[in-house]
């Protein structure tokens, strides 16, 4: 690649993180790049979301990863510098984000920053638009979860960035053994984003206005979100190779009594589908989706 190319890559990179939301980042990603299905979307997007580029969605991810990031470092590094000023403090707080769960706390902990230092940092970077503040949707005392604005920036940082030595001298076994072990997991908050997005294409007649996760010290729900009407919807989200049972609805029911929240909808989002049995529980009340639906997002 030219550095021209990657000078027009900066540009667009720098409009994506102050500008455009997830659901514009991967609309864009698709009609860019016209992925096969939904699923194959959701996995390059996890990892090119937020990149002004066009890729050959016949090969294979880890195919693509190294031809136009890994083999990219040093062009890549250079415009993701800028965004940061190559501030070392950020690096590792983008990174201690990245690789945990993504809690201020923890992520202050694991980067070795007082609360304090932390904070003021976290400002900095929102101000740059590189992450925002998401906020348990309940009113409980729990620590804020840093989000990343673009996919790109989380991959890279989770990825890339801590690992920068091996990658620079091209040698790439490290990263794809990292990478590999991790990539199921890494894929499921950014679908669980996109099912928000979904969501409040769903609800238009009856407009989401609050939408959000609920976490405490013992439970997470990937979905809790309140329409102008008054309904409380609750959801699931699992990137994962099964189809989703009847125990997740289960456990679902289960995490929002512990919550003490009363929801009217129960939404479940699956990459594989659903097992028969939970199909049959299908109902206005009990509501499958799966990564298909996520063509909703650019039609």
């Amino acid at each position: 690649m030219t550095r021209l190319y990657h000078n027009i890559c900066y540009n667009k990179f720098m409009n994506i993180t102050h500008k455009e939301s997830l659901q514009k980042q991967f609309s864009d990603f698709c009609r860019r790049n016209n992925p096969k299905n939904m699923e194959i979307a959701v996995e390059f997007f996890t990892v090119f979301g937020g990149l002004d580029i066009t890729l050959n969605m016949d090969e294979p991810l880890e195919k693509l990863i190294e031809k136009h990031i890994l083999k990219e470092y040093r062009f890549l590094r250079n415009d993701v510098s800028k965004l940061t000023t190559g501030d070392e403090k950020y690096h590792k707080l983008l990174s201690a984000s990245a690789l945990g769960d993504r809690r201020t706390n923890s992520s202050f902990k694991r980067a070795s920053f007082s609360f304090d230092d932390g904070m003021d940092l976290v400002e900095e970077l929102r101000d740059k638009g590189f992450i925002k503040l998401e906020r348990c949707t309940e009113d409980i005392y729990v620590s804020d979860k840093i989000l990343f604005n673009a996919p790109f920036l989380r991959f890279w940082f989770a990825f890339v960035s801590p690992i920068f030595k091996s990658i620079r001298d091209k040698e790439y076994k490290e990263f794809f053994e990292i990478y590999n072990n991790r990539k199921a997991e890494f894929s499921n908050l950014v679908f669980s984003q996109l099912c928000h997005e979904l969501v409040k294409v769903l609800f238009k007649d009856d407009k989401i206005y609050n939408i959000g996760r609920y976490w405490d010290d013992e439970i997470e729900i990937d979905l809790v979100a309140k329409t102008k009407s008054g309904k409380k919807i609750v959801g699931t989200c699992k990137f994962t190779d099964k189809k989703l049972k009847k125990s997740e609805l289960t456990k679902l029911k289960e995490n929002c009594e512990k919550a003490k929240i009363e929801a009217d909808i129960q939404m479940l989002f699956a990459k594989k589908g659903f097992t028969s049995e939970l199909k049959s529980l299908k109902s206005e009340t009990v509501q499958l989706f799966t990564c298909k639906h996520l063509k909703m997002l650019y039609m």
